[in-house]
């Protein structure tokens, strides 16, 4: 089995504070950021991943968490260094740090872009200050619209804008005046996405009142077309970006590549010669990770035969372009006649159109569920 490209997920899991609707690895930072301990133990959380690099260089490599520009530029400098003399970076490579407005003080980006940092995700989510402080960020409009200023000054060509919609009493004049003040900031891609209560969050145990199905859809449909006017199309389920800007790091994972999570709570996947193809997760705890006596892995498992042809669509339908028929059987090692019976009948329904690629229809996009049904195991 060939190889698929490799990618690279750092999780720094810290946060000025939790919001109510995040269900990330995130945790409020106190007075004190463990930076050189942290960085140490990325480095040789890595260094126990080097068997899984296989040759392959790194193609993407995407800092996330958390609040990653909580770190000082110098110490995501030393992690970088330490990175490149255990592994190849392809020449390249697109390294995307996280970050968020009130967290970033004057002349860090610049720094962030002279170590090495070649793409932003500013976390925006909205620029309705009653909207922001609903959601507990902590920031205001305009100092996200300041940070956005001073990302293009220093240098940032490629730039994404995270906002949200559906959001507590947001009506859809309000949503559209959102995605308005992104557009005219005029941004190389945008993750749009609806916000969503889950689990083990602030909003599960105090729900908020969010908008209902209708004006959620006005939102969305409107939506899309006022960013199709603007240049930003859609190729993912939630991703929108001008040509030659789509996020590469999330295209390899769509594509069922392989990466390397690194962190503590990160993940990873990793394929081999002979076709087994496995995911690992860390100890999810900072503090955990950070002990010196504590394995980094915290679990793994082989995804077996059967559950391929799922995972591998859960990932390559969510792009509206699709993935080349063969594809499958590079990433999976399985033969295409596998999925020959749930293909052929996601074609009768019209979830997907007929020829050379793994492509939803517009009606599989909007009945994505009903479409990924058709290959459970």
């Amino acid at each position: 089995m060939q190889l698929p490209p490799l990618g690279l997920y750092v999780h720094i899991p810290w946060c000025v504070r939790k919001c109510p609707y995040c269900d990330f690895n995130s945790h409020a930072a106190g007075d004190h950021l463990p930076e050189e301990a942290y960085v140490e133990a990325l480095l040789r959380d890595f260094a126990s991943e080097s068997s899984h690099l296989r040759d392959r260089p790194i193609s993407s490599l995407f800092i996330g968490g958390g609040t990653p520009s909580l770190f000082s530029p110098a110490a995501l400098g030393r992690l970088l260094q330490g990175l490149q003399q255990q592994s190849r970076f392809s020449d390249d490579i697109e390294i995307t740090l996280e970050a968020n407005p009130g967290t970033t003080e004057h002349g860090r980006f610049s720094a962030y872009r002279e170590i090495g940092i070649n793409r932003l995700s500013i976390g925006v989510q909205s620029f309705d200050d009653l909207k922001l402080q609903l959601l507990g960020r902590i920031h205001s409009a305009h100092q996200a619209q300041q940070a956005f200023a001073e990302a293009r000054a220093a240098g940032f060509e490629r730039i994404n804008l995270d906002l949200m919609f559906g959001l507590p009493g947001q009506s859809p004049a309000e949503a559209l005046a959102d995605l308005k003040q992104a557009i005219a900031l005029n941004p190389d891609h945008l993750s749009w996405y609806q916000l969503t209560i889950e689990p083990n969050t602030e909003f599960y145990s105090r729900p908020p009142q969010l908008p209902a199905e209708e004006p959620l859809w006005a939102m969305q449909q409107q939506g899309q077309a006022l960013l199709a006017e603007a240049g930003l199309q859609q190729y993912e389920t939630s991703a929108y970006a001008r040509p030659d800007q789509p996020s590469r790091h999330n295209l390899n994972y769509w594509r069922f590549g392989d990466f390397i999570g690194i962190g503590a709570g990160a993940h990873g996947k990793f394929s081999s010669p002979e076709g087994v193809i496995t995911r690992n997760w860390k100890t999810r705890m900072p503090s955990q990770y950070l002990a010196r006596d504590k394995d980094f892995n915290a679990g793994q498992r082989v995804l077996e035969a059967g559950e391929l042809p799922l995972e591998f669509m859960m990932n390559a339908l969510r792009l509206n372009d699709g993935v080349e028929l063969n594809l499958f059987s590079e990433r999976t090692g399985l033969p295409l006649d596998l999925i020959h019976r749930p293909l052929q009948q996601a074609i009768e329904k019209g979830l997907i159109h007929a020829g050379e690629r793994l492509q939803p229809t517009a009606q599989g996009r909007l009945f994505l569920n009903n479409l990924l049904e058709l290959f459970l195991p």
